[in-house]
């Protein structure tokens, strides 16, 4: 969690050619305890947001890993990142950009209508793996929590809000290592092979009396009396689409005798395939970072948690983040609520004095009327 002396255990990045912008400490406008559901928020509007801190360093061999965190999106953000970053000890913190080499990136991403999922990226031998499911994220200005469990029999599950949303093995959802099964290059289709499921009747043949023009010259259509053929040509009447016309024949469809199915390509192991037991294995976790871009800042990141012991995560969720949640949504709806009442007086006030700008106008005119009409009595 983020106190008033969170500045001296984190780090902003100084890599050259950025803007990067600051966070500010902030339970922001709507929340369940204002001192203690503060968080650091994006303050600073199209900005790059670059800020790390490092801890005691450890492994998850033959250990569950969880990462954890809330994102709070109170701008309603349109365009911009809601992840961490997970590191080893060699980040330079002072260094740290959008290229800087990370172990795991993780948590909610959103930029326009398209995009609002959640990012899974492992690094594999030196390549970013992007998970391949679609993990839909919250989109709306409340405080989410974001869970990802890495377990050491290579399988994970993502979870949002305490929820599981996604989870399986990690050789199935990311492309880790090739494949098990590749086509046999030796096989190839057989040149007698018939894969037509119909084929054009040969009996069939196309009736004497089907070819008619698609148009023909308008028979009702009259050649105008002002026609002059030596000055205009040779009349002709427009063409109309002809109703006897039938389109182009073609043989009808039977089934095909010699049809033997779709070919299927037969498999082979593939000898590029290795397993590896320790796809889960990180050596050396030392450092979690915030490294993002937002068009339009507010958003709010707090609770953060990496841990071995999936019970404690769980706890948290239900203990902390739950009360939190509904405190700070009945805050925004009691704030909405007085919104919509200030508007609906206002609008009613603004109404109040348009009729009365209106019976001002009426009795001066009613009065300059009568001042008229007397003048014309005296008359």
């Amino acid at each position: 969690t983020f106190s008033d002396a969170w500045e001296k255990e984190w780090v902003y990045s100084q890599h050259p050619g950025k803007e990067f912008g600051k966070f500010v400490l902030s339970a922001g406008k709507f929340y369940n305890d204002a001192e203690k559901d503060k968080g650091i928020q994006t303050s600073q509007d199209a900005r790059f947001y670059a800020l790390s801190k490092k801890f005691t360093p450890f492994s998850n061999k033959d250990k569950d890993l969880v990462i954890q965190f809330t994102v709070k999106h109170e701008q309603n953000i349109d365009c911009g990142g809601g992840y961490v970053k997970v590191f080893d000890c060699s980040l330079e913190q002072t260094n740290m950009h959008g290229e800087s080499p990370y172990l795991i990136m993780f948590g909610p991403d959103i930029c326009g209508p398209g995009t609002k999922k959640v990012h899974v990226i492992f690094n594999y031998k030196g390549k970013n793996l992007l998970i391949n499911k679609d993990i839909r994220c919250k989109d709306d200005v409340f405080t989410h929590l974001y869970t990802l469990i890495v377990k050491p029999d290579n399988t994970y599950d993502v979870l949002i809000d305490n929820e599981s949303v996604q989870n399986g093995n990690l050789e199935d959802d990311w492309d880790f290592l090739p494949p098990k099964k590749i086509k046999d290059p030796e096989a190839k289709k057989p040149e007698d092979w018939d894969d037509r499921p119909t084929i054009a009747d040969p009996n069939d043949t196309k009736p004497e009396d089907w070819e008619k023009p698609e148009h023909i010259p308008n028979p009702d259509a009259v050649k105008p009396a002002d026609w002059d053929d030596e000055m205009d040509g040779e009349w002709e009447a427009p063409m109309i689409d002809n109703p006897e016309y039938k389109g182009v024949w073609a043989p009808k469809q039977i089934e095909n005798p010699d049809y033997k199915g779709v070919w299927v390509h037969p498999e082979i192991d593939n000898p590029e395939y290795s397993p590896d037991p320790e796809l889960y294995y990180k050596p050396e976790i030392c450092t979690i970072g915030f490294d993002l871009w937002q068009v339009k800042s507010g958003t709010i990141f707090d609770n953060v948690l990496i841990t071995d012991d999936i019970a404690t995560a769980k706890k948290y969720a239900e203990d902390i983040w739950k009360p939190a949640f509904e405190g700070e949504k009945k805050m925004k709806e009691k704030q909405d609520e007085e919104e919509r009442k200030a508007e609906e007086a206002a609008a009613k006030d603004k109404k109040k004095d348009e009729d009365d700008d209106e019976d001002e106008d009426e009795e001066e005119t009613t009065g300059k009327a009568e001042e008229h009409e007397h003048d014309h009595d005296e008359l």
